[in-house]
């Protein structure tokens, strides 16, 4: 692969854009700079680069773990808050990196971002039934008998069919875990209601077999590996 085409791939602007950079001597192969836009790197052999002193290193596709705060939005055209873009670096934002799925502004947790549509698609379509763990706040302690409501099915506001939980566990007083399949709008919110409780906070703590890292912060992200994407596709 030529260094200009290396540099476009991984998000660094326009291909004219990357040109300039690599001719001001901004780029680094193996510890040399290299001012040559056509020159050959063997990314497969050496796949870190450097840009303005900064390591990178090459990847086909993006797959990327969050630790999404309260207050942000997913969205490139956020309506009230800010995006979840603005905690990127912004060579991901320019190389197309979507969430897969979305949390609201007010939803803390796991959130998974990939420039890889077929990832994408295979972790938001119902029919995957890929599983997602969520705590939830509640407002009123919480009871057996909305518990069992839960994992027997509520009937949502609009809907004709009941919606369950493929689990349901009480972990305190006011501390619901519970397990959804579906992506439905607001749907953790909207069952609790269902079964006559308020959820005050909402956390979203696993998707698949893949659960947040108890060291990545508020607003962290990180690059899932190959170990992190086949815990994600494992569903027990």
């Amino acid at each position: 692969m030529d260094l200009e085409s290396l540099l476009f791939s991984q998000g660094f602007g326009s291909r004219r854009q990357c040109r300039g950079i690599i001719a001001e001597g901004r780029v680094c192969i193996r510890g040399e700079i290299c001012a040559d836009p056509d020159a050959n790197v063997a990314v497969a052999e050496s796949p870190d680069f450097e840009v303005d002193g900064r390591v990178w290193t090459y990847r086909e596709k993006a797959y990327i773990a969050m630790n999404k705060p309260a207050g942000y939005e997913c969205s490139r055209d956020p309506q009230h808050h800010l995006s979840v873009f603005h905690l990127l670096p912004p060579q991901l934002v320019e190389r197309g990196v979507q969430p897969v799925g979305r949390l609201d502004q007010d939803t803390t947790g796991l959130l998974l971002l990939s420039d890889d549509g077929a990832f994408v698609h295979a972790f938001t379509s119902p029919k995957r039934k890929v599983p997602k763990l969520y705590v939830a706040t509640l407002r009123h302690p919480l009871d057996d008998a909305q518990v069992a409501s839960l994992r027997d099915g509520v009937l949502l506001h609009g809907e004709t069919k009941p919606s369950a939980a493929l689990a349901a566990h009480r972990r305190d007083e006011r501390l619901l875990e519970l397990t959804v399949l579906e992506g439905k709008y607001h749907q953790v919110k909207r069952m609790v209601a269902a079964a006559g409780n308020r959820v005050e906070k909402l956390h979203r703590e696993r998707v698949g077999g893949y659960a947040l890292p108890a060291s990545l912060k508020e607003g962290e992200w990180r690059w899932l590996d190959a170990d992190d994407l086949a815990a994600l596709r494992a569903k027990d």
